[in-house]
């Protein structure tokens, strides 16, 4: 029987540079990209499903369909009437992006509202994934909702596997965004943040701060994103370093990370140690961040 990695996040349309003043439509968000990356890396016999929530428009029925040409599955994406997806537009400069959103009245927000779909979602899951992201977009009752689910599937044995993914202005007030991205690592078995977010928004001094203090939640293992300078894996009472790869040439850091994340929780759901793991998600992130926008084909990445 196929085994089930469950994505909960946003999914959103994206607007990236195409040259001479156009751009290019297409689709993508934090916790869509790693889903995407997941698929590219793990075998058939893997199912990737992804929750959110769409509107019952045009743009939401061109994404649902994109989904599931990429095979990932739907099957569980509730359609709200009248509502539509986010938008965002990417702008460059050496390499480097920064983003522009519409998305206020995002179907995603309501991904968490109807308990009864969420539970039966996680529940036939056997593994589990979502973001800061994730829970910054939803309102504070459904995002407790969410967390008090996904801490019933890690005491049940689920994996379960939370970036941070720290944007602050996606929140009302800095101290429920640390409150709720902490809460979100004590419902997690895994945590994979990015080093740059956790010194600019908790203070940690250096990486080891960052391990210690997810570790200190609960958390089983930890593996800290720091870009350029590699990622650092800790479990056991182990800490190694994982050497980034890097690109032949820097094009877009754009989803650098969520590839990162769906390289290495695919290695690691297949048999490989947690540094193995991390040395293969540098690899797809190495090879994606070469290339323009968030999702780029299969067939470019690394086996």
């Amino acid at each position: 029987m196929a085994k089930r990695v469950l994505s909960i996040g946003e999914c959103m349309v994206e607007l990236s540079q195409a040259g001479q003043g156009l751009l290019r439509k297409g689709f993508a968000g934090d916790t869509l990209n790693t889903a995407w990356y997941l698929r590219a890396s793990l075998p058939k016999d893997w199912q990737v499903d992804y929750l959110t929530a769409l509107g019952d428009d045009p743009l939401s029925d061109e994404m649902l369909a994109f989904l599931e040409k990429s095979d990932i599955g739907t099957h569980l994406i509730r359609r709200i009437p009248g509502k539509t997806p986010g938008l965002y537009l990417i702008s460059l400069k050496d390499g480097e992006r920064t983003f522009s959103y519409w998305r206020d009245s995002s179907a995603a927000r309501q991904l968490a509202d109807d308990a009864d779909h969420l539970r039966a979602a996680i529940e036939a899951a056997d593994v589990l994934y979502f973001s800061g992201i994730t829970l910054a977009i939803l309102s504070p009752q459904a995002a407790d909702t969410l967390l008090a689910e996904l801490r019933r599937a890690r005491a049940s044995g689920k994996p379960v596997i939370f970036d941070p993914n720290i944007r602050p202005r996606l929140w009302a007030d800095k101290l429920r965004m640390l409150q709720t991205i902490t809460e979100g690592a004590r419902a997690a078995t895994i945590v994979l943040p990015s080093f740059d977010d956790e010194q600019a928004h908790f203070s940690d001094a250096n990486v080891a701060a960052t391990i210690e203090r997810y570790l200190s939640a609960g958390v089983r293992q930890v593996v800290v994103k720091n870009g350029a300078q590699g990622a650092t894996v800790a479990e056991d009472s182990q800490t190694i370093f994982v050497p980034s790869v890097p690109p032949e040439k820097l094009v877009d850091t754009t989803s650098a990370g969520d590839s990162f994340n769906g390289g290495f929780i695919a290695r690691l759901l297949t048999g490989a140690s947690a540094v193995e793991a991390a040395a293969h998600g540098a690899a797809v992130a190495s090879v994606v961040i070469a290339h323009h926008g968030a999702l780029i084909e299969h067939e470019l990445l690394p086996r």
